[in-house]
């Protein structure tokens, strides 16, 4: 009859230790996915945008076109750079209202 007991509360606390663990990584990264969020509403609304997947993805775009322009202008190539630019500028300017 003791040893029943022992191992059940053994399994008890065991069970308790795990389940403070899960809730605690789960929580953990539930921090970290509402402070994302949290970063891509703010930013989006600095910069007068609305905060969707797709025009975030847009603003990636741009601004690694606008990292390639100006490595574009370092190599020499200066029509290309404007081109790119250009093209960087002008995708920027339609997300930013």
């Amino acid at each position: 009859m003791r040893v029943e007991s022992f191992f059940e509360w053994l399994g008890e606390t065991l069970g308790a230790i795990i389940r403070f663990i899960v809730e605690g990584i789960g929580g953990f990264f539930a921090q970290i996915g509402r402070a994302g969020a949290d970063f891509l509403d703010g930013l989006a609304r600095a910069l007068g945008m609305d905060p969707t997947w797709l025009s975030i993805l847009a603003l990636i775009i741009g601004l690694l076109l606008l990292v390639h322009a100006v490595r574009a202008f370092l190599r020499g190539s200066v029509v290309y750079g404007l081109v790119v630019l250009l093209v960087g500028l002008w995708m920027l300017s339609l997300l930013i209202g």
